[in-house]
């Protein structure tokens, strides 16, 4: 209990203490996750390749109330146009960032075809857990520019655009050992339903909760003054959808798109959304703890050349070309493009992804799969933690935006 007291202090005074300083919240996490398995005392072990069910299980909670809070916090009212660099991001940026990770998957690392594309899967949508530092503000506070919206949109939907992917490298690796024809069922099903039934429900679960938080006669949830409101429409959206077996991810970030948008301006948006980001810190330090630790346990002992070289080429090539070859012609300017091309965050939605893939197909080199990944989302945590806040302040100042 005292670990936890610490712990939910940290929460609350670690993104004050580092606002100014090229250091991320996930970088001390992971630190003092070391320095906890570095020390005498015992402690389970964290690998997440020794936990595989325990792993999609939390951190599939982390990214739902980061999905939440992602949704509840653009300002930007939905459109086609003004959404365009989201679609870019989403229809060019990653399904070339897939071919291009399934091709290093299997030239590089040597992987089989259904192996490089579950990796690919899991490593090409961005984090939005580990993203808050290039995400838009607070509800209603206005911290909205080309860059925090992008990346914030693109984490918010991609995670649901990943699925059929994951499925179809799942649907590969048991295709490969028990000959059943895949292809039809896996585009009805994992492609056309499972993607417009995550919509349609997220859309409905939007409606009905933003209709009983804003707009039902006499005392409204909003009434309440109660932020838990909102954990209770992400379990909603999440339950309905899987029942329907459809995507929840796309059902919790649209519900929270559609109730934020059934009262845009009301105060009570705020109290939703800062329940939602208190939750997901908590989850995201446990979890973080655990990654340092697994780290300092050995995960990546027997790592080689071409493990390194993989993760190099993934954050440092494939996600910076896909990304600004993506936003060509649109309407940002050159160090915007580059700002949004890089900080393609690798985390807590990569580590569910892969452990969901390995839980429910047949694959050969799962625990190597866990290796590259785990070094990819660590590099990406260092790389882009360390220069995430220089960066976005100087962009802010470039383009006369205050800075704090």
């Amino acid at each position: 209990m005292a670990a936890a007291g610490l712990l939910i202090a940290l929460v609350a005074w670690l993104p004050l203490a580092l606002r100014r300083l090229p250091l991320s919240l996930p970088i001390v996490c992971l630190i003092i996750g070391a320095l906890i398995y570095a020390g005498p005392l015992p402690a389970p072990n964290p690998s997440p390749a020794a936990h595989p069910y325990l792993t999609e299980r939390l951190t599939e909670f982390v990214v739902l109330v980061a999905l939440m809070g992602a949704g509840l916090k653009i300002d930007r009212r939905f459109s086609f146009r003004g959404w365009l660099t989201t679609w870019r991001l989403l229809f060019v940026t990653m399904p070339l960032s897939i071919l291009a990770i399934m091709l290093t998957g299997m030239g590089v690392l040597g992987f089989g075809l259904a192996a490089a594309l579950l990796l690919a899967a899991s490593l090409a949508p961005t984090d939005p857990v580990l993203a808050a530092d290039v995400q838009v503000g607070d509800p209603l506070e206005g911290k909205e520019d080309t860059v925090r919206f992008a990346l914030t949109s693109e984490a918010g939907l991609n995670d649901g655009l990943a699925f059929p992917f994951v499925h179809l490298a799942i649907a590969l690796s048991l295709a490969a050992t028990t000959g059943e024809p895949w292809l039809a069922r896996w585009l009805a099903f994992n492609v056309v339903w499972e993607i417009a039934g995550g919509i349609a429900c997220g859309w409905l679960v939007g409606h009905l909760f933003g209709w009983a938080t804003f707009k039902m006669p006499g005392d409204t949830l909003a009434k309440t003054g109660d932020g838990l409101v909102a954990i209770a429409a992400t379990f909603v959206s999440y339950g309905v959808s899987e029942m329907a077996h459809c995507y929840g991810f796309f059902a919790v970030f649209v519900t929270a798109l559609t109730l934020r948008n059934s009262h845009r301006d009301h105060d009570f948006q705020r109290d939703m959304h800062d329940i939602t980001e208190q939750i997901e810190r908590i989850s995201m330090m446990a979890l973080l703890l655990a990654f340092g630790g697994a780290v300092m346990s050995g995960l990546f002992r027997g790592i080689g050349w071409a493990d390194i070289l993989a993760a190099a080429l993934i954050l440092l090539v494939i996600r910076p070309l896909a990304g600004y070859v993506a936003l060509a012609g649109c309407h940002a300017s050159t160090e915007e493009k580059l700002a949004i091309a890089f900080f393609g965050i690798r985390g807590v939605g990569s580590f569910y992804y892969l452990a969901y893939g390995l839980n429910h197909g047949e694959f050969q080199d799962g625990d190597r799969l866990w290796v590259i990944l785990s070094l990819v989302a660590l590099a990406s945590i260092l790389l882009h933690g360390l220069t995430v806040t220089p960066a976005m302040r100087w962009l802010d100042r470039r383009h006369g935006r205050p800075v704090d």
